[in-house]
C-alpha cells in the first residue's frame, strides 16, 4: 500500500482524538475476562490493530457487536473457547493479552506469536515468564504459542526490566489468579492506568504503591461495565506537531493533557506559544513566540517524559528548526530508520543518526520525494514531512501509519487536506 501525497496543502479547522491505541486493545483483551457484558465507548473501531484483534476474537466465539456511528464495542466474552484455527497469521503486537480470556474459559490458550514494528529487539520472553510465575506451562508450536494451565495462582512476578507490555499482562492474569500477586518493576504509563481503572470498575483488587509495585488479589467474579478508552496521546501530539510543520490554524479536541505534561512543556520551551482549554488546543502560526521553532535537546524515555513513540515528531521539529537539535534515545536505540528517509526529503544535509542518538541542523526545507515507511510512528512523520513538502511524494508501505491512527485520511479531509491511499 502507497500514499501519493501533494505538499503545501495549508489545514484548517478542527481535528478530534480518537481513543488511544495503546489503551483500547489492552481494554478489549481485559474485556475477556468479564463474566459480564461489556461495553466500550471512544473506541478506536478502524484501527487495523483493533480490527485484528476483534477478528481473532470473534474467531474464538466472542460476540462483539460494533457501533460505528457511536465508536463502541459491545463485549460478551462468555462463549471463549479455545480451539485451533486455520490461520494465526494476525499482525498484532499484543497478541499475548489474549491467553487470560480462554485460560478463564478452558484451562488452555494458543495464540498467534506478537508481530508489530521492527524497531530493534522486542522479545515475548517477560510474557512467558508471566505465564511460567503465574503456574501455567508454556510450549511454543510452529503456528501458535501454547499455554496451559487449570488456573492461574498468585506469585511474585519480578520483571528484570521495566515493562509496558509485561504489566499489562501481569494486571490481567493476576486478576483472576487464586491468591496474591506481587507485580515489582511494573511500567505504570496512563494507558496502564487506564487498565488498571477499567480492572478495578469489573471488581479486581489492584492495588497501586509508588510508580513501578503493584499487588494484585486474583477475584472468582468480575462483572460487567462501562469504560470510556481514555483519548491518544501521541495522536494529540501528533496533530499538534503538524499544525507547527504546516503553519495550519488547527483546533484539537479531545486532549489528554494530565498524560502529556512533559512533551507538550518541551514544546513550549521551543516557542510554540499555543493556546488551550480544558480539553483542546488552539494553534495557528503566531503562536510561534519568534516565526520559528528554536533548537533544543530532549532524551526519550519512561513518562511521565517523552516516550520513544513520540521520538519522530520532535525530530520534525528539529529540521525545520534554527539551529542544532539533538534527540536521544537509548531505550530503542535503532530507532532511527525514518529520520534516514526524512533525509531524503530535504536537499540539503540536514539530519544525522547514529545508534541512539538523532542531530538535526535545521533549518531545513522539505521537497517531493519517493521514500519507504518503517516503524509506525516514523511511518507518520514521513507521512507528515510529505505533507509539508514541495512537491508530490510517494510513501510506500503507508499501513504502517494506518496501523496507528483511527480514520486518518478522513480527518486529513475534514482538514481540508487530501492524500491518495493506493494498493499495491
Amino acid at each position: 500500500m502507497k500514499a501519493i501525497i501533494n505538499g503545501g496543502q495549508i489545514p484548517q479547522g478542527t481535528v478530534k482524538v480518537s481513543g488511544a491505541k495503546n489503551s483500547a486493545t489492552r481494554l478489549l483483551a481485559a474485556a475477556c475476562i468479564s463474566d459480564g457484558e461489556v461495553l466500550l465507548e471512544n473506541f478506536p473501531i478502524n484501527l487495523v490493530d483493533a480490527q485484528h484483534k476483534i477478528r481473532f476474537l470473534q474467531n474464538i466465539g466472542v460476540n462483539i457487536d460494533i457501533d460505528h456511528d457511536k465508536e463502541t464495542l459491545r463485549v460478551n466474552p462468555k462463549g471463549i473457547s479455545c480451539k485451533e484455527l486455520d490461520l494465526y497469521d494476525y499482525p498484532i503486537r499484543t497478541t499475548y493479552l489474549l491467553v487470560a480470556g480462554q485460560i478463564k474459559r478452558s484451562g488452555v490458550a494458543k495464540i498467534p506469536y506478537p508481530g508489530g514494528c521492527k524497531i530493534g529487539s522486542r522479545g515475548y520472553d517477560l510474557h512467558i515468564k508471566v505465564w511460567e510465575d503465574l503456574g501455567c506451562k508454556v510450549t511454543e508450536l510452529p503456528d501458535y504459542i501454547l499455554v496451559e494451565g487449570e488456573k492461574f495462582t498468585g506469585n511474585v512476578i519480578k520483571f528484570p526490566i521495566s515493562t509496558v507490555g509485561g504489566t499489562e499482562n501481569a494486571l490481567i492474569c493476576a486478576s483472576i489468579a487464586e491468591g496474591q500477586t506481587e507485580i515489582i518493576n511494573a511500567y505504570i504509563t496512563p494507558e496502564v492506568k487506564d487498565l488498571i481503572d477499567f480492572l478495578q470498575r469489573m471488581g479486581a483488587n489492584i492495588a497501586v504503591n509508588g510508580s513501578s509495585h503493584i499487588i494484585v488479589n486474583g477475584v472468582d467474579y468480575l462483572k460487567g461495565t462501562i469504560k470510556s478508552v481514555m483519548s491518544d496521546r501521541i495522536e494529540a501530539l501528533t496533530w499538534l506537531v503538524y499544525a507547527v510543520l504546516a503553519k495550519g490554524n488547527i483546533v484539537i479536541e479531545n486532549v489528554p493533557f494530565e498524560a502529556m505534561e512533559v512533551p507538550l512543556l518541551h514544546l513550549k520551551e521551543m516557542g510554540i506559544d499555543y493556546m488551550s482549554n480544558s480539553n483542546s488546543i488552539f494553534f495557528s502560526p503566531s503562536c510561534l513566540k519568534n516565526g520559528q521553532v528554536e533548537s533544543f535537546e530532549l532524551a526519550c524515555g519512561a513518562h511521565p517524559g517523552v516516550i520513544s513513540d513520540m521520538q519522530s515528531f520532535y525530530t520534525l521539529l528539529g529540521i525545520i528548526a534554527q539551529g542544532d537539535s539533538r534527540i536521544f534515545d537509548y531505550r530503542y536505540p535503532e530507532r532511527i530508520a525514518y529520520a534516514d528517509e526524512l533525509q531524503k526529503m530535504i536537499s540539503t544535509p540536514v539530519v544525522e543518526t547514529e545508534l541512539g542518538k538523532i542531530t538535526t541542523r535545521g533549518p531545513g526545507k522539505f521537497v517531493g520525494a519517493e521514500v519507504e515507511s518503517t516503524d509506525l510512528r516514523g511511518s507518520m512523520a514521513v507521512v507528515m514531512a510529505a505533507l509539508v513538502a514541495e512537491g508530490t511524494s510517494t510513501v510506500n508501505n503507508v499501513e504502517m501509519a494506518l496501523r496507528g491512527y483511527n480514520n486518518l485520511a478522513l480527518k486529513l479531509e475534514k482538514l481540508g487536506v487530501q492524500i491518495t491511499v493506493l494498493e499495491d
